[in-house]
């Protein structure tokens, strides 16, 4: 699994409106269903109303590819120019390290 965190940053709200136009456009629900795709969801840090954080996880390199190459990473890239937003990012890939959930509470 590769999981991808996607920083949004913009002003005056920008951020917080980008989501709610992916969300009620339907866009952000049509990535959910595309195959491959695990996880597709966005949070705001506490401490900063000014940016956006999404968490996009897919199950292979391949998936993601096929992502970036549909009709709706246009749709994607128009909302953020529309909101002037800014982007940092935060890439994982998912291994199968046992130890650390002695540490974890179910």
């Amino acid at each position: 699994m590769i999981t991808v965190n996607l920083y949004y940053k913009g002003e005056n709200g920008n951020a917080k409106a980008f989501v709610d136009e992916m969300e009620s456009s339907g866009i952000a629900e049509k990535i959910r269903s595309v195959e491959g795709n695990l996880r597709y969801q966005y949070f705001q840090p506490l401490d900063d109303p000014e940016t956006i954080l999404l968490i996009d996880s897919w199950k292979d390199q391949a998936a993601i590819d096929k992502h970036h190459a549909s009709p709706m990473m246009k749709a994607i890239t128009e909302l953020r120019e529309k909101y002037d937003l800014h982007m940092s990012v935060e890439r994982f890939i998912s291994d199968e390290y046992k130890e650390d959930m002695k540490y974890i509470r179910n």
